[in-house]
Formats: C-alpha cells, sequence, structure tokens
C-alpha cells in the first residue's frame, strides 16, 4: 500500500503528461520555456492572484519573499512553533531572528493569542524589529487569516501565507495561496499539486514586488541575466516541470472533490477512536496530509507499530516542535510554554491518503486502526 498513492494518479493522467513531457523535449527548451509562462498564468488565475510567479523549490518562494522585503539582521519573524523549518529557515539564513508561537489546539495552526503575546513580548523587550507573520496552512487546513490580518495590520507587520500544504484548499470561498501580503507554495511531489521533482511559487498582486521577485530568481537580472541590477539567486521552474504540473492543476478541482470524500469516510470511522482533523465550516482544507492524534505518544507508537504489521505505511508529521530542535536551541521562547504544539507532536501520525486511495484500502486501514483501543 502506498501511503500516497502517485503511481495512480500518473496512470490516470498518463496520456496528458506523456505528451506534455514529449513536447518540451522536441521542443528543448528546457529552461525558462513556454510553458512555464503559460503554467504562471493558469496557476495565478487558479488562486486569484494577479501574479505568480514559478520558482525552483518551496524553500526558495520563501527565501526570495524574504529578500524581497529586505528581512534580515535585527528582524523579528513569527512563525508557528508546529511546521516545517522551511517556514522559517531562508529568513534565519538572511539574519533575522525566529519567534515561535503555540499553536490552535483545534486547528493545529498558528494561534492568534500565542502571536499576540510573543509579539508584545518582542516590542516590551525592545532588541528586535518585529517584521513579519509567516501563517502555515498546517497541513492542508488554512490559518484563520481574518484574526491574522487583523494582527497584522495593528502591529505593522507583513502576513506572508506559507502555503507549501495548501494550494486546492480554501477559506471563506477563497483559494489558499490568495492570502497576505504574499504568498508561498511547493510543488514537492507528495503536495496536492505536485511536480516529479522540485518545483514552488510566491504569489502576489503587486506589481513592483512581482518584478523584484522576477529578477532575484535569476540572479538578480535587468533587462536580462547578464544585466545584474542585484545580488540573487538561481532559482528557476524547469519547463517539464511546468508542463506536469499544467496538467495536474487542470484536475485539480476534480482532486479537491475526492479528498473531501475520502476524509468524510475516515472522519465517519475513527471519529469515535481518536481526535479527527476539525475543519471549521468556513473552511476546506486540501488535506496535504490525513492526521489522527491519539491518546498519548504509547497509545500512537503502538498505533503505528500495528499498521506496520499489516503492511500499512505511517509518517508522523511533525515529531518535533521548532523550539525544540538543536538547531534553534538558543532561539526566544518569550513567556510561551508551547502546550498545544507540544501535545501535538507527542500524538500526531498520518495514515495513507490521497484522492486515488481504494475503498479497500480504507477499509483495511479503519479495521486495522481499530483495534488499537
Amino acid at each position: 500500500m502506498e501511503f500516497i498513492n502517485l503511481k495512480v494518479q500518473y496512470q490516470y493522467l498518463k496520456k496528458e503528461i506523456d505528451a506534455g513531457i514529449e513536447k518540451v523535449i522536441s521542443k528543448t527548451n528546457f529552461i525558462m520555456g513556454e510553458e512555464v509562462r503559460l503554467f504562471e498564468e493558469q496557476l495565478a488565475s487558479y488562486v486569484g492572484r494577479k501574479y505568480a510567479i514559478s520558482c525552483s523549490d518551496g524553500t526558495a518562494a520563501l527565501q526570495l519573499i524574504y529578500m524581497a522585503y529586505n528581512i534580515g539582521a535585527g528582524d523579528a519573524v513569527f512563525c508557528p512553533d508546529m511546521t516545517f523549518i522551511a517556514s522559517v529557515e531562508p529568513a534565519v539564513m538572511l539574519g533575522a531572528t525566529p519567534i515561535f508561537c503555540d499553536i490552535d489546539s483545534v486547528s493545529y495552526n498558528i494561534c492568534v493569542e500565542s502571536l499576540e503575546r510573543q509579539i508584545q513580548f518582542v516590542l516590551k523587550e525592545g532588541k528586535l524589529r518585529p517584521r513579519a507573520i509567516v501563517a502555515v496552512d498546517f497541513i492542508g487546513n488554512p490559518a484563520d487569516y481574518d484574526a491574522l490580518m487583523q494582527i497584522a495590520k495593528k502591529y505593522d507587520l507583513i502576513l506572508i501565507e506559507d502555503a507549501a500544504q495548501g494550494i486546492g484548499a480554501l477559506y471563506k470561498g477563497k483559494k489558499c495561496g490568495s492570502f497576505g501580503d504574499v504568498a508561498a507554495t511547493s510543488f514537492f511531489p507528495s503536495k496536492p499539486l505536485g511536480c516529479y521533482g522540485d518545483g514552488g511559487a510566491v504569489f502576489t498582486d503587486d506589481d513592483k514586488l512581482a518584478e523584484l521577485l522576477n529578477s532575484l530568481k535569476v540572479h538578480g537580472k535587468g533587462e536580462s541575466k547578464y544585466d545584474n541590477q542585484r545580488i540573487g539567486i538561481n532559482s528557476r521552474l524547469d519547463t517539464l516541470q511546468a508542463a506536469i504540473l499544467s496538467v495536474k492543476l487542470n484536475k485539480l478541482d476534480e482532486e479537491m472533490e475526492k479528498r473531501q470524500h475520502v476524509a468524510m469516510v475516515y472522519d465517519n470511522a475513527l471519529k469515535d477512536y481518536f481526535q479527527i482533523p476539525d475543519i471549521a465550516e468556513e473552511k476546506r482544507s486540501s488535506y496535504a496530509q490525513y492526521a489522527l492524534l491519539a491518546h498519548n505518544r504509547e497509545h500512537r507508537n503502538e498505533c503505528i507499530s500495528i499498521l506496520k504489521e499489516n503492511d500499512i505505511p505511517s509518517i508522523i508529521y511533525y515529531p518535533n516542535p521548532l523550539h525544540s530542535m538543536k538547531v534553534f536551541e538558543n532561539c526566544i521562547i518569550g513567556n510561551e510554554s508551547f502546550k498545544n504544539t507540544i501535545d501535538y507532536a507527542e500524538r500526531t501520525f498520518s495514515i495513507p491518503f490521497s484522492a486515488y486511495v481504494t475503498k479497500e484500502e480504507q477499509e483495511k486501514i479503519i479495521e486495522v486502526l481499530k483495534k488499537c483501543i
């Protein structure tokens, strides 16, 4: 059994994907080919932004954002304590200081109360300048953007949406990737919209920011890549990946509907045995992962062991809060205990999920999990 069945997805889309790949290879325009521009237009329209600037990967998308806003030494960047390191890593590389915030016990997204406490702590301490909030659509569940936009406006902060797992998700009818001053996403193969390698994109409605991002991603180019106006990086989406992503994007809404059905089956079968994902009425999750919470660490480990005995894969997203990692051992904690983040890390595990999981596979997974009581 596959954890995320990309093999079946490829068979379903094989004719269109193979045709797209063959077209790129026949033209041999592998870097910045026409398919890249067409995909960017298609993606911007889908998300509801004026611009989608493609790049090499999701981490680079965030790095480009931090570079464009000149975030660096002396700046505080506020980030949920439960996320992948890439959400804040590029800011740290540029000299900024990460300030971690606890997560909400229901949505697992950044807790707005914890966020405001941390902002006030930094202001009172007076050593750093609050600059940006990174809001993560955690495992596909949109963050609380109404509340986050209010806080960002109150403290004059840049609001960055990390939609690496959120493409296809909805918040009050709007697609993830369309929130905040700017947004980033990833096309890592396991994402809801994934390519066959690495890829990413930045979303914005700002003309000048889009122009700057397009420069930064190609060595700070001006009129050409040999007319360098600033220090940038090499971060271009391959034409082959753009062709693949265009095919997948055309099927994304169809897959989102299937994902909702798969999640509903799990919800109904497992709600009396585990804490299931809580998706608010005004939201639609992309279900980048389907994460359950066991009763405690021991119960979680037992469930993983029994699943493995039955040849069912599982993964923990994520096992460690950021503040507990060695790389951040000297980070500023503030007055936070990170109670919800620690509890989540102790209990979480994810089970096989995709638009292509079969009824028989789901029935087997559910049957095995019900033995873990």
